[in-house]
């Protein structure tokens, strides 16, 4: 069985370049073995990796034995949903993907809070004009 998005459908990807996700799939995918909860596909901005860095969840610094590459503003990745409400409350959070964020992040954040930073864009795109 597939994992679903917090907007009930399938999980689409996060991204690949560089490449997300707990497991380095490209998806927010949460699995038995993940205990942080990497559920929230976010859109890095300057404000978010300063807010982090100064929380010591350093996200731009390369790990490479994590396979981690360091990530700059525009980057697409999988974060901690507790650590993105964190930023949420300093008033500094990620915007969000919510088709590619899993519905595992609903047990920490609530969707509506997660819909205020929501960057997707519909499948049907008249009505945005």
């Amino acid at each position: 069985m597939t994992e679903r998005n917090v907007l009930g459908g399938d999980l689409e990807p996060c991204g690949t370049d560089p490449m997300t996700g707990y497991l380095r799939d490209g998806t927010c995918t949460v699995g038995p073995h993940d205990a942080g909860l990497h559920a929230i596909c976010a859109v890095m901005t300057e404000e978010f990796l300063g807010h982090q860095r100064s929380v010591g969840n350093d996200l731009s610094t390369p790990r490479p034995e994590w396979s981690f590459p360091g990530l700059v503003p525009g980057d697409r990745w999988c974060v901690v949903a507790a650590r993105w409400l964190q930023a949420y409350d300093a008033g500094v959070a990620a915007p969000v993907v919510l088709a590619a964020t899993s519905e595992r992040a609903l047990d920490v954040v609530p969707l509506e809070v997660l819909q205020s930073l929501s960057i997707d864009v519909p499948p049907d795109l008249s009505s945005l004009t």
